[in-house]
């Protein structure tokens, strides 16, 4: 835990919920000179305090000790403002509606940001009835292949998980998506608007 960042995300977190140090000392039982000494860097909470102290100030421990607070945005849950989190250790993929802390794995994730399309990951969308079928001509080896397709419409998400060594191609229904997406295990997220 960084002692400036987590004093200081105490500090503005605290004045931006209108509390004093008393206050918010009073809610985790402990001195004001206490809260003092962590939002100037002179010492830090003790572990027993982290999850009153983070619920007293309303964010995660996570956003605690990682000095972020994380607004969601998004409060019209607006499908196409949503983000996508892979975790490098053991690809788990998590689609949210909008900004938050996602941890697996024991790492803080970063939200994927999505490229257009380039030579080597070129997405089809091809009508067949109500549905597209989508396809990337792209490698499958377990070093290398795409890890998830996705389309994503104003009202949810439709989601194939991949496999290395099978086929980088399925069927989503048409019904309002927007687009298409594509995650490269070794280069990135990439869209094609539909």
């Amino acid at each position: 835990m960084d002692r400036y960042i987590t004093g200081d995300t105490i500090r503005r977190i605290r004045e931006e919920r209108k509390m004093t140090q008393e206050e918010l000392a009073e809610r985790i039982h402990v001195s004001d000179k206490a809260v003092s000494r962590w939002e100037t860097g002179r010492g830090y909470p003790d572990i027993s305090l982290l999850e009153s102290l983070a619920g007293a100030l309303g964010i995660s421990v996570i956003e605690l000790m990682k000095g972020d607070h994380i607004i969601n945005t998004n409060s019209a849950s607006n499908m196409a403002k949503g983000r996508f989190y892979v975790c490098p250790v053991c690809g788990n993929v998590i689609r949210t509606v909008g900004e938050a802390l996602v941890s697996c794995c024991g790492i803080t994730l970063p939200p994927l940001e999505a490229e257009m399309c380039d030579a080597e990951h070129t997405i089809t969308a091809e009508r067949i009835g109500n549905e597209y079928f989508v396809s990337v001509a792209h490698p499958m080896t377990k070093e290398h292949h795409i890890s998830f397709l996705c389309a994503v419409s104003d009202m949810g998400t439709q989601f194939v998980k991949l496999y290395p060594e099978g086929e980088a191609e399925a069927y989503f229904r048409m019904e309002r998506v927007r687009d298409i997406y594509v995650c490269c295990n070794r280069h990135a997220l990439f869209r094609l608007k539909v």
